[in-house]
């Protein structure tokens, strides 16, 4: 199994030949945080350096702003940090008031 942490799920993660069974889940930073733990090495596709800056900053563990293209297998963990209002004003390193980061689990079973 692999983990994986983003900003987003895309159609373009799956295998687009196959139907899919996709478990989606609310995560609390607790649960993230053992993640990393337990399932190191977490691979970063989180594509902008700022965002990366607050998820690491939020989840007190490195996470690489890393602009790459994933593709997830049936048993792989993808952890979205979802941003709620709005965009991140340029050269933010902490959340900002009014912001806040909700992780969802995205668990592919088959």
């Amino acid at each position: 199994m692999a983990v994986y942490i983003s900003t987003a799920l895309s159609l373009q993660m799956l295998t687009t030949d196959a139907s899919h069974d996709i478990h989606i889940y609310p995560m609390t930073v607790g649960q993230v945080r053992e993640f990393y733990r337990d399932h190191v090495p977490v691979v970063s596709a989180v594509g902008h350096a700022d965002t990366a800056q607050v998820v690491s900053d939020l989840l007190g563990v490195e996470v690489p702003y890393q602009r790459i293209s994933l593709h997830l297998e049936p048993g792989d963990l993808l952890v979205v940090a979802q941003l709620i209002g709005g965009r991140l004003p340029e050269g933010s390193t902490t959340l900002p008031e009014g912001f806040e980061l909700r992780f969802m689990g995205v668990q592919v079973k088959s």
